[in-house]
């Protein structure tokens, strides 16, 4: 850690994983609202330009919310005693189509700090088995002291 303000360094990581199901996409649809047929309809699918179904675009992304949590529960568990709270994703782009049966590694790294107003800057993004870049995306977290 750094010797400044915040309760994170720059470089600081943390990922997670985890393997898209049939369920996930049917709760990400009733949640979302999203009935696409590109994500529910295999036939509809099988003549798309992905010959299948894909997951919802931010069903891959919901990974990157994990890890800022992830980095929030790293910096509680060096003592930081406030709250982290997000203030949003930039710049974000869904570059490669994700399936059922993709077990995906969402990546979360600290890329800057902005002591004066308390926030961080993250490089956060998501890969799919094979290593292919799924989704990218900056992400803004402010700490706030207790």
């Amino acid at each position: 850690m750094s010797a400044g303000i915040l309760p994170v360094a720059v470089g600081d990581g943390v990922q997670l994983s985890k393997t898209l199901t049939e369920t996930d996409i049917a709760l990400f649809t009733a949640l979302s609202g999203d009935f696409d047929p590109i994500h529910l309809d295999e036939h509809y699918a099988r003549r798309s330009a992905f010959g299948r179904r894909i997951a919802h675009g931010l069903l891959a992304m919901a990974l990157l919310s994990g890890t800022a949590a992830k980095m929030s529960a790293k910096a509680r568990d060096k003592g930081f005693a406030g709250t982290s709270l997000s203030l949003g994703y930039d710049r974000v782009r869904f570059v490669h189509p994700v399936f059922i049966g993709d077990t995906l590694t969402a990546t979360y790294v600290i890329e800057a700090l902005d002591e004066p107003k308390w926030r961080s800057i993250a490089h956060a993004e998501v890969r799919n088995h094979d290593g292919t870049l799924c989704v990218v995306s900056q992400h803004l977290m402010t700490w706030r002291q207790p």
